[in-house]
């Protein structure tokens, strides 16, 4: 970055004090918060994160430095929870992402069942869109995420999001745009699944792995200044 567009000193003495005002407005919202789901604790934690958020950009392109701790982002966070106290409906929005690994294995599952259906006309399971097509249309959802390598499919990413609501949507009514009406304040719970949090874990076992290693590394060099024992004393 050139000098021309870095941050001045004074925008980085002011994106502190920011970060400080910040910090003050969280722990008052702490202490006097009303229950475990306080809007006004969640308001000052987003003010927060994105005061230290700026602060840290603004230090980076001025310094080349960076702060020494990291507030969790906010916009996968889910608000508090709003929704009605005694729900009388519920929905259940799952997404879960597949890689084509085996393309000739999903083709010939998808042949094995146009043939036992036996039906007459252009086959589908010769197009990898078409054997999809048959695959979804033969097996449950939950059945092909238990069996996704039979099919030549690679499990991805996924979601399960519980939203409650005062009473059932109309029929039909959603169809067109499933995912697109969410209240996030609404939302009961939510479980995610991906390979990024397994990268994180498997970074931390191979840290774990390296420490211990050193570990036994020095207790080894420790036992070589030992004075070996005399074979005749007993």
């Amino acid at each position: 970055m050139s000098d021309a567009a870095q941050p001045t000193v004074a925008e980085v003495r002011a994106a502190a004090e920011a970060v400080k005002t910040a910090l003050d407005r969280h722990l008052a919202a702490v202490e006097g918060r009303s229950g475990e789901d306080d809007p006004a604790v969640y308001e000052a934690f987003n003010q927060l994160a994105a005061a230290a958020e700026v602060y840290d950009e603004l230090l980076y392109d001025r310094y080349d430095e960076v702060t020494p701790f990291e507030i969790p982002g906010t916009e996968d966070a889910l608000p508090p929870y709003t929704g009605p106290e005694e729900p009388n409906a519920l929905s259940v929005l799952i997404r879960r992402d597949y890689a084509v690994a085996e393309p000739q294995r999903l083709l010939a599952h998808a042949q094995r069942i146009e043939a036992a259906e036996g039906e007459d006309g252009p086959a589908a399971s010769g197009t990898i869109h078409g054997a999809l097509g048959l695959l979804f249309g033969e097996f449950e959802p939950d059945e092909i995420a238990s069996r996704h390598k039979e099919f030549g499919l690679e499990e991805g990413d996924s979601t399960l999001w519980v939203t409650a609501a005062e009473e059932p949507a109309d029929p039909g009514e959603w169809l067109e745009a499933p995912f697109e009406q969410v209240d996030p304040q609404s939302v009961v719970c939510r479980f995610d699944v991906s390979a990024v949090f397994d990268d994180v874990d498997d970074d931390d076992d191979d840290d774990e792995a390296e420490e211990l290693e050193d570990e036994l590394e020095t207790d080894l060099d420790e036992d070589e200044d030992l004075e070996p024992l005399d074979a005749d004393r007993r």
